[in-house]
């Protein structure tokens, strides 16, 4: 035993030194290589296989919870896509609010459509400004395109606009291109409007801008109000039939615009600007802002102590007026005990 091991030794130290001295052994190494390749194959084909199936697994196992994960961030992608494309219409909406209330001379405060009343037969709105914001009855509204109606009620902090194409409303408009005037009623759809009584000679075409005539008193000047869409002729008739479409998006604005008028009178206006003018010429601020439709308070509390202190001193003006009326002089009138005196003496 001891000599083949001491065999084996030596000839494992001369296969060493020849294969490090000499090249005879390379070829004999490559082909042993194989071998042995092939044995270290077979010998990790368990594990190999052990580690495939468990990826296997384990791949699908992540990829069902990535497409989940994937179809989870798609939903909340498309759901903010969404409310993104609202706000985009939402933005090109106030966008063109702005620009038409920077046409408007007068003073105007944007509102918020809130509720629409459930009548079918009445076209009425409810907005998000009421009594406390300063609306007042029969206050404009109007859209970025046009005219939509008046507030016909008033709440704390909503209001009730009745729309132009309500049955029960009308509004002075004249033609924009001839001036000629005419009375456009609803006709309970929200997408046309009747001229009344125009004749059947009158010049108006299919096309022209109806803008309001400011004749009624509620509705300011020269704003749109519709557009003619048919106009038909009866001989026989003395009137046309005229129909028009409102220029206001009544059925589809969110938005809308409360305008308010200047509600003083030319006298007025011709103080305040008098007085502006002075205190402009006097290096002093302006005292006076040009006036709108007044708030609620202001009506309410002015004239109510009116009144009180012109009733308490009329009382005694006429007693004193009719105590010196007997007397000849002013001077008689202040002693108020001469008149019994001389009567006690005539006596």
């Amino acid at each position: 035993m001891g000599v083949r091991l001491l065999v084996l030794v030596v000839l494992s130290v001369a296969l060493m030194v020849v294969d490090a001295r000499f090249t005879l052994l390379k070829p004999v190494r490559s082909q042993m290589s194989l071998v042995l390749m092939q044995s270290y194959w077979i010998t990790d084909l368990p594990q190999r296989l052990w580690q495939g199936v468990a990826s296997q697994f384990g791949s699908r196992t992540e990829l069902v919870a990535d497409n989940e994960k994937l179809k989870t961030e798609n939903l909340l992608l498309q759901g903010r896509m969404q409310k993104l494309a609202a706000l985009t219409e939402q933005n090109v909406r106030l966008r063109e609010l702005l620009n038409s209330s920077a046409l408007v001379n007068e003073k105007v405060e944007v509102a918020e459509l809130i509720g629409m009343d459930p009548n079918p037969f009445t076209h009425r709105i409810i907005i998000n400004k009421g009594e406390r914001d300063g609306v007042v009855l029969g206050q404009p509204v109007l859209d970025a395109r046009g005219l939509m109606g008046q507030v016909v009620e008033l709440m704390p902090y909503t209001s009730r606009v009745l729309l132009l194409t309500d049955t029960t409303h009308s509004i002075p408009v004249q033609v924009n291109r001839n001036g000629l005037r005419a009375i456009a009623s609803g006709t309970g759809n929200p997408e046309r409007l009747e001229l009344r009584h125009v004749a059947d000679t009158a010049d108006i075409k299919v096309g022209d801008l109806l803008v309001s005539s400011g004749l009624g008193q509620r509705f300011p000047a020269g704003y749109p109000v519709a557009t003619v869409k048919e106009v038909i002729h009866d001989s026989g008739q003395p009137f046309a039939i005229v129909r028009a479409v409102p220029t206001a998006a009544l059925n589809r604005s969110r938005y809308l615009l409360l305008v308010f008028s200047d509600s003083r009178t030319p006298e007025e206006r011709a103080n305040d600007a008098a007085k502006a003018q002075e205190a402009e010429q006097n290096g002093e601020a302006p005292p006076i802002i040009p006036a709108t439709v007044p708030k609620p308070a202001a009506p309410v509390v002015v004239p109510a102590p009116a009144p009180a202190p012109v009733a308490t001193p009329v009382a005694p003006a006429v007693n004193a007026v009719k105590k010196p009326v007997p007397a000849p002089t002013p001077a008689a009138a202040t002693p108020p005990a001469a008149a019994p005196a001389t009567t006690r003496e005539r006596q």
